[in-house]
Formats: C-alpha cells, sequence, structure tokens
C-alpha cells in the first residue's frame, strides 16, 4: 500500500511539473492611438486612477501580470478571467465601439459597481487595494450618466 502511495505522489508530482509548460500567452495586445477611453472620451484624472487600480487589469490591454501568473494552473484562471473581460468591455478599445455599445457599457459599468459585483471577488482575494467603496462606487456610477448623456443615441 505503502508503495502505491509513493508511486501515487511521484506521477501527481511530475504531471503537476509538466503542466507548468503549458502557459497561456500573456502579452497585452497593442494599444491602437484614439482608441483608449482616456483618448475618446474624458475621464477625469481620480476615475482614471479608479480605473487603473480595479479595472484595467481584466478590462484593458495594459494589464499587470502578477508573480502567480506563471504558476499553472492559477495561470490558466487568470488568461480566463482576463480573456472574458476584454471581451465583455476593452477600456483600450473604447474608441472602436459604436454609439449603442458605448451606451450600453455605461450602463452596465454602473449596475456592476452598485451591485457589487466588480470588481470581481475572486479578483479581491489578493487584490485588496481595487475594491470599491461607496464613494467610488458613486464617482464612477456619475461617470459613467456623465459620458452616456454626451453620447448621440445612434
Amino acid at each position: 500500500m505503502k508503495k502505491i502511495l509513493k508511486i501515487g505522489a511521484i506521477v501527481l508530482f511530475l504531471i503537476v511539473v509538466a503542466i507548468q509548460f503549458i502557459r497561456p500567452n500573456f502579452s497585452n495586445p497593442p494599444i491602437v492611438p484614439g482608441q483608449p477611453v482616456e483618448d475618446a472620451a474624458f475621464v477625469p484624472a481620480e476615475v482614471q486612477m479608479v480605473m487603473s487600480r480595479s479595472c484595467n487589469d481584466c478590462h484593458s490591454n495594459k494589464t499587470l501580470y502578477p508573480w502567480y501568473s506563471q504558476i499553472t494552473p492559477f495561470s490558466w484562471f487568470l488568461a480566463g478571467h482576463i480573456e472574458d473581460g476584454r471581451r465583455e468591455l476593452n477600456f483600450s478599445e473604447w474608441g472602436s465601439y459604436t454609439n449603442k455599445k458605448k451606451i450600453h457599457k455605461l450602463e452596465e459599468i454602473c449596475e456592476m459597481v452598485e451591485g457589487g459585483a466588480m470588481p470581481l471577488p475572486s479578483y479581491l482575494w489578493v487584490h485588496r487595494d481595487a475594491a470599491l467603496n461607496a464613494d467610488q462606487q458613486k464617482m464612477l456610477c456619475e461617470w459613467a450618466k456623465a459620458e452616456k448623456a454626451k453620447i448621440p443615441a445612434e
């Protein structure tokens, strides 16, 4: 029985080592001038700071990859979240969105922030400084509403 456990532990160890070589691509896509939200909309400095700290790792092409992104299987989990986040909303591609999509995304920003759905709780486990207090939630929501009011409906 001990021999089987020892062999099982060795096999498990070898599998863990082997999967470390299966890594997702963690390069950031290029940022096209004029496309980031800061170029295509008015973003006050305090809103930009909050977005940089709490949103950009998953919702832009400016992701800062933490040390644990190099460890499988955490790297797969992280890559999936970033891919989903960018697909849902990418502040680095804001200028390419239609007015209708911008309006919808600005509404969603407010809903998600006010509802506490963003930043993701799993993100906050490690990035505690990304948590939004009530004032920051209100500030992001007010910014989103102000930007929405500037966009002509299509």
